[in-house]
C-alpha cells in the first residue's frame, strides 16, 4: 500500500473537527471528479473505436495482456508517487490524473464487451458497486474504528491474487464465478481500508492522493462485480 507523507498537513486523526470535516468533503470531491473523468474518457474511447482495436490487439496474443497489466502497475505506482507528492499540487493532480487515463485504457476491453454483449449488466454493476461503497463508507464512519491493520493482509492477498491471474494467463484456465466472488470480498476490504484511511490515516493536505487511493478500491470492486455478473450471463 502507499506510504504515506509526513511532511505536510495535521494527521486526519489529529485534526480539528473543522479540518477534518474540510479533508473529507474536498477526498469525496475529488473522487466525484475521477469518476467523472473516467466516464469521459472511456465514452471517448470507445465511441472512437480505440476500444475495439485494443481489443482485437490483445486477443491477438495471450502475452498482450500480462504487457498491459505490467504497464498499467508501473504507471500506477508512479501516479501514487506523484500523488502524494509534497512539491506541487500541480504534480499531485497530475498523478491522479495519470491514474484516472490507466485505468480507462484497461477497463476498455471489459466495458466494450458488455456494452456490445449486455449493456443492461453494466448498470447493475454501476448499481451494485455504488450500493457497496455506500454501505462500506456508512459502516466505516460510524464505527470509527481504524481498520489500518487490513493493509498486510491485502498486500499479501493482492500478490497471491496476481499470481493466480497470471497464472491463468500462461495455462489458459478461465478464473470463473468463485475467483470473481473472492475478488469482489477483497476489492470491499480495500475500499473499507482506503475509507479508514481517510478518516484515520492521511493528513489534512493529502486529498488527492486520498481520491486516488480510493478511486482505484472503488474501481477494483466495480471490475470484479461486472466480471462476476458477466460470468453469471455466460452461465445462463
Amino acid at each position: 500500500m502507499a506510504q504515506l507523507d509526513i511532511h505536510s498537513g495535521t494527521i486526519v486523526a489529529h485534526a480539528s473537527e473543522t479540518e477534518r470535516a474540510g479533508f473529507i468533503r474536498r477526498t469525496y470531491l475529488h473522487l466525484g471528479g475521477a469518476i467523472l473523468a473516467f466516464v469521459g474518457v472511456e465514452s471517448l474511447l470507445i465511441q472512437s473505436g480505440v476500444a475495439e482495436s485494443f481489443l482485437h490487439l490483445l486477443q491477438g496474443s495471450k502475452w498482450m495482456w500480462l504487457v498491459v497489466m505490467g504497464l498499467f502497475m508501473v504507471v500506477s505506482y508512479v501516479a501514487d508517487k506523484w500523488a502524494h507528492s509534497a512539491i506541487s499540487k500541480e504534480m499531485q493532480y497530475a498523478g491522479l490524473g495519470l491514474f484516472v487515463l490507466a485505468e480507462a485504457v484497461v477497463f476498455m476491453p471489459l466495458i466494450y464487451i458488455a456494452l456490445s454483449k449486455a449493456p443492461d449488466v453494466l448498470g447493475h454493476a454501476v448499481l451494485l458497486t455504488l450500493m457497496l461503497v455506500a454501505g462500506i463508507t456508512f459502516t466505516a464512519f460510524t464505527t470509527r474504528k481504524n481498520f489500518a491493520f487490513l493493509g498486510p493482509i491485502l498486500n499479501i492477498g493482492g500478490l497471491i491474487a496476481l499470481g493466480v491471474i497470471v497464472a491463468s494467463m500462461v495455462f489458459g484456465f478461465t478464473l470463473g464465478l468463485v475467483f470473481s466472488g473472492i475478488m469482489i470480498a477483497f476489492a470491499a476490504a480495500a475500499v473499507l481500508y482506503s475509507t479508514s484511511n481517510i478518516i484515520h490515516e492521511y493528513h489534512t493536505e493529502q486529498h488527492v492522493a486520498a481520491s486516488l487511493s480510493l478511486f482505484s478500491s472503488v474501481g477494483l470492486l466495480f471490475w470484479y462485480i461486472l466480471q462476476f455478473l458477466m460470468s453469471l450471463m455466460g452461465d445462463d
